[in-house]
């Protein structure tokens, strides 16, 4: 493949996966604990991370930026605990419907915490998908349920690795893939002894199958961003909500709610909005362009 053709193919392939690989750990968490998601997730994470470290040989000493790249591993942490608890009790459309407005959350962190100019066009796009968010929570004393608040925390999360990760430009890809996975696996296995259910054999293998889909995803979204622009690819993130409504119903028999349909709209109009400025003004928009855990 090549071209920006080449690269939205890649890129939606790559948004496709992430929704597989998100419907497989809904699936995996219900009778299993998320420490042990985690930790067997990284052996199949390792089976495609290995091969392309030994290929590549990307530098991974990272000790003069350690407490950035710790920061990162920590809030990729929280994410993953973060969305794979939400989708236990939640339909996935419902959870990837908070995790949309992470582009949202990662223009407030920018203004915030790296100082970067951010006008009044993006802060009401921002207030606005925020206002989506609200909604889709439907906050009344029957919906509005503590799974749902994991969610906006680990899009919180989330936004903020993206966030640090934009301190760490000169660290590659691999580089940062690889602690990323190595932090998180790490983690879950410490966590462990708290509630291990052992896996047979076919539940074992989709626990590395979700660890070697997400790498896929990785890589298909890296080669995308190398074939087209990111402000061409970022709408198609979008996408990751119809495939989450999707496998929902195939699987679970899930139908997203009125007020989650609306408020995912909200909030896909408002990053497609400030997407669309900053293209016109030929500014970079590549940090909205993120897959989620």
């Amino acid at each position: 493949m090549s071209g920006p053709g080449g690269g939205i193919a890649l890129y939606s392939l790559g948004v496709l996966l992430f929704a597989l690989n998100d419907a497989l750990g809904k699936w995996l968490v219900g009778p299993y604990g998320v420490p042990e998601l985690l930790a067997l997730r990284s052996l199949g994470a390792g089976a495609v991370l290995v091969p392309l470290v030994l290929w590549r040989r990307p530098e991974l000493d990272i000790r003069d930026q350690w407490r950035p790249h710790a920061l990162r591993i920590a809030c990729a942490l929280v994410d993953s605990f973060a969305f794979y608890f939400a989708t236990r009790d939640l339909p996935l459309a419902d959870v990837m419907c908070f995790y949309l407005a992470a582009p949202l959350i990662i223009t407030a962190l920018s203004a915030l915490f790296l100082g970067e100019p951010v006008g009044a066009f993006r802060w009401t796009a921002v207030a606005v998908g925020f206002g989506g968010v609200v909604l889709a929570l439907r906050p009344s004393g029957a919906s509005f349920s503590a799974p749902a608040l994991v969610a906006i925390v680990g899009a919180t999360a989330f936004a903020g690795s993206v966030t640090v990760t934009r301190r760490l430009r000169r660290s590659g890809w691999l580089t940062l893939t690889a602690w990323q996975y190595l932090g998180t696996g790490l983690a879950g296995a410490a966590l462990l002894p708290t509630g291990f259910v052992s896996p047979g054999a076919f539940d074992l293998g989709l626990m590395t199958l979700v660890g070697a889909v997400s790498m896929c995803c990785f890589v298909c979204i890296t080669r995308a961003l190398a074939l087209a622009p990111a402000s061409l690819l970022a709408p198609f993130q979008y996408a990751s909500i119809v495939w989450a409504a999707l496998m929902g119903y195939a699987v679970w028999g899930d139908v997203p709610g009125p007020s989650v349909v609306l408020g995912s709209a909200i909030i896909i109009a408002s990053g497609l909005a400030v997407f669309a400025r900053e293209r016109l003004r030929g500014r970079p928009v590549a940090d909205g362009v993120a897959p989620v855990p």
